[in-house]
């Protein structure tokens, strides 16, 4: 399961039925759970942790120190969930101490090749990062949240659940849940409607939503005179996501 040339350090952690390509080198500190594939010429470097069926493609770096100037090699951590596949190239790098000290990944996301994941950031689970696509650190990204093909996120940014982001955005400021977001800088252009009605959400609950974005958007009206009145029409779970992700932002929200 392990090829010859590979290099597994003695303090890694490895599910006895994980594969392990040639040439690829694992650290001391890494757990990495089963049903695993790592591919060739794949590094990886603790403290990490990779859940089960994790797949990681060539030449993809995991785990290494982040490129922030203040990092001084202290032991910072990513924390991945299970059913992850890693595409060639892949850079996703450890927290600071500065921040949480943990990059934090859910589980069956898809890492397109050459995305890049800073230090410190939260990614949810059900995410789709295709090529390029590049996260700054201390980012948060929602569940079921897409970004297109080298569209780039500002650090500290709130990008929300199943917002979606098309190819080349450059993303400075926070995106609310459900939206549609596009160029640079990037602008709202509207619900994710066809991604929420493949992901089996209700007419009532669409039709809200629609109404919630009119109110924060299409109305005049200040946040949280928005905010106050889609709560006080609303009672949907749906609706109190897409408010509580304007609710939360401290860099203000794509306009």
């Amino acid at each position: 399961m392990i090829h010859t040339t590979a290099i597994v350090d003695p303090g890694a952690r490895l599910a006895e039925d994980v594969e392990v390509g040639p040439f690829s080198v694992i650290g001391p500190d890494v757990e990495i759970g089963p049903g695993s594939r790592i591919g060739p010429h794949v590094v990886i470097k603790g403290p990490t942790v990779l859940g089960a069926r994790t797949r990681i493609f060539q030449f993809a770096s995991v785990g290494e120190d982040c490129q922030d100037k203040k990092y001084a090699g202290e032991p910072t951590r990513l924390v991945m969930g299970d059913d992850n596949v890693i595409r060639e190239c892949v850079t996703l790098h450890r927290g600071t101490a500065q921040d949480r000290g943990e990059t934090t990944i859910g589980s069956r996301n898809l890492f397109m090749a050459y995305v890049h994941v800073g230090h410190d950031c939260v990614i949810g689970d059900d995410c789709v990062l295709a090529n390029q696509a590049t996260l700054a650190g201390h980012v948060t990204l929602g569940n079921f949240a897409i970004l297109g093909g080298l569209s780039a996120i500002h650090q500290f940014c709130h990008f929300g659940d199943h917002a979606m982001a098309g190819g080349g955005s450059i993303i400075t400021k926070d995106t609310p849940a459900f939206v549609m977001i596009n160029g640079n800088p990037a602008k709202v252009h509207g619900l994710n409607q066809v991604g929420l009605k493949r992901r089996g959400f209700s007419a009532e609950a669409i039709k809200a939503l629609n109404e919630s974005y009119r109110l924060i958007y299409r109305q005049g009206l200040t946040v949280p005179q928005a905010l106050e009145e889609i709560r006080n029409r609303y009672t949907l779970p749906e609706t109190e996501t897409f408010a509580a992700s304007i609710e939360v932002s401290t860099r203000g929200i794509i306009r």
